[in-house]
């Protein structure tokens, strides 16, 4: 039973032309989906307010007031506790979806309840926009919210450009402002392997550092820096962030590439590959033929080896296995892989990939586990219970839905956020390519084109921030804000989005931004597309 929720929106006060918020107006991003201003007043929130704590929801009040700091200029979080009667008070309610929320602002303060935990902390997250955005003003009311999306994901490559742990937090920090719940970490590639794994020390010790880097879009010798690079998470780090995300109801998905994309495990491990040839880690962006041997059973040994270490890591349910833009060049040649198609009865190398996911899929099963991998995983067959990322378009979401497989859209032409944000492409920098700006991503229906039955098995959208060219947080900050913002309202809010007010709620977006000391990219505001 889903108590006093509708699912239309509403249209906020009229907008006030000064530097602040009118306390009438709520420019909240994600869109709530129902808000209530008919009653006058406000209630002031301070550092001096107490947060209530009622059912042990210590870790959202907490997070909150860890949150709240920046924007009071305080060294202390402001103070929780088990009794009082005027402040912000949190609570659960069984009869609140697990992600809702309810949240009624007096002149007692403010209560908000939500399905679960995690429900009160995105109230605080909506609380907290309005606190930072209005100078502390908050009006009477009353909001009722909840998810368009269970999964509402966000994934950070840090294989071809490593980040700290450090900034990885803050990464995670700006997801949880959104209130998206998914980091997709993608901790292998062919230009690093970045995650620890103590059976294989050499995938670290060698696997993590590539001679140099390429620094153009072209393939001559002035094109690359010349500079040693690399680096790596120990599993105390990893275990660091993963609790880190906990906090703050993120689940962190990991990703091990595999079959391709595996040129740094080859040079660590020569014996991985169908001839055991000798590679570098790749210095170069794209696709290359080196990959993972499938004909011999040490690689399947090596995958369940890596696999194990990192379910002993991260908690999630789904492991990512990659899957995605394998070549089949050496396994054509490979006495190895052609006597495994003849042992199993294959036709060609498709089946062949298909019988290393559906392997891999199995090992995950039986340790409890689910996959989920890029769209080319459904090329050699996978079960229903397997989790599709369509990312080469809509159309292999949509077949992946209609066979049964939960799917996650996330189309390159429309997700990946390391591709240019205006059309002119001046001063964004030496990006990918591409070009998705905010606009397009907030008109986009991930819906589009399915029956009903398919539109059940959509269980998320993700946005995806590949670095090739991103060698610092800043330039990934610049290039996921604003238009997180119009993805947070996609996942978050998807039948509720109004072109009308967006431009109004993101221009109280950016200031929240700069409250955190956010880097927020100019063009959006600036009308260019």
């Amino acid at each position: 039973m889903k108590r006093l929720f509708v699912t239309m929106a509403i249209v906020i006060a009229s907008v006030f032309a000064t530097t602040t918020l009118s306390a009438r107006e709520l420019n909240v991003v994600p869109q709530p989906a129902y808000i209530d201003l008919e009653a006058e007043g406000e209630y002031v929130v301070t550092e001096k307010t107490r947060i209530i704590v009622v059912d042990e929801m210590w870790n959202p009040a907490q997070q909150f007031a860890q949150d709240m700091m920046p924007f009071f200029g305080s060294e202390k979080p402001m103070r929780t506790t088990k009794h009082g009667n005027k402040g912000i008070k949190v609570r659960t309610d069984r009869f609140v979806p697990e992600e809702g929320y309810e949240m009624t602002v007096s002149e007692e303060g403010v209560l908000i309840i939500g399905g679960t935990e995690k429900g009160v902390y995105y109230g605080l997250q909506t609380l907290r926009q309005i606190i930072v955005t209005n100078e502390g003003r908050v009006p009477y009311g009353y909001i009722s919210d909840e998810p368009s999306f269970a999964y509402r994901g966000a994934h950070l490559d840090v294989s071809r450009h490593f980040f700290s742990v450090e900034d990885v937090k803050r990464y995670i920090d700006i997801l949880a402002a959104h209130k998206l719940n998914r980091l997709h970490w993608h901790l292998t590639d062919d230009q690093g392997w970045r995650i620890e794994i103590k059976a294989y020390p050499e995938l670290t010790e060698l696997g993590s550092m590539r001679k140099e880097t390429l620094i153009g879009h072209g393939l001559e010798p002035k094109w690359w820096d010349g500079e040693p690079y690399g680096g790596y998470y120990t599993q105390e780090e990893i275990r660091d962030v993963v609790a880190y995300a906990a906090d703050r109801y993120i689940t962190i998905i990991p990703e091990i590439e595999m079959p391709g994309h595996s040129q740094a495990a080859l040079h660590a491990l020569p014996w991985l590959g169908c001839q055991e040839q000798i590679v570098d880690v790749w210095t170069m962006w794209g696709v290359t033929p080196e990959v993972l041997c499938a004909g011999k059973e040490t690689t399947y040994a090596f995958l369940e080896a890596v696999l194990k270490e990192v379910m002993e890591l991260f908690p999630s349910e789904l492991i990512h296995i990659g899957g995605d833009e394998c070549p089949k060049d050496r396994w054509k040649e490979c006495p190895h892989c052609q006597a495994m198609m003849q042992a199993q009865g294959l036709e060609n190398e498709e089946q062949l990939q298909g019988y290393l996911v559906a392997r891999i899929e199995k090992y995950l099963l039986e340790n409890g586990r689910r996959m989920i991998g890029w769209d080319e995983i459904l090329d050699g067959g996978v079960t229903d219970t397997a989790t599709v990322m369509s990312w080469r378009g809509i159309n292999a979401g949509i077949y992946a839905a209609e066979r049964g497989n939960d799917v996650v859209m996330t189309p390159m032409t429309l997700c990946y956020l390391n591709f240019y944000q205006t059309e002119s492409r001046e001063g964004e920098g030496l990006q990918i390519g591409g070009h998705i700006p905010f606009e397009k991503i907030y008109a986009w229906d991930p819906y589009e084109g399915m029956s009903e039955d398919a539109k059940k098995h959509i269980i998320g959208v993700q946005c995806n921030m590949w670095s090739e060219y991103l060698k610092n947080m800043k330039w990934v900050e610049l290039m996921l804000l604003p238009r997180l913002g119009a993805f947070s309202e996609v996942q978050w809010a998807v039948d509720r989005r109004d072109e009308t007010t967006i431009r109004r709620k993101m221009e109280s977006m950016r200031r929240f931004y700069e409250a955190y000391g956010w880097h927020c990219a100019p063009y959006y505001f600036d009308g260019r597309k």
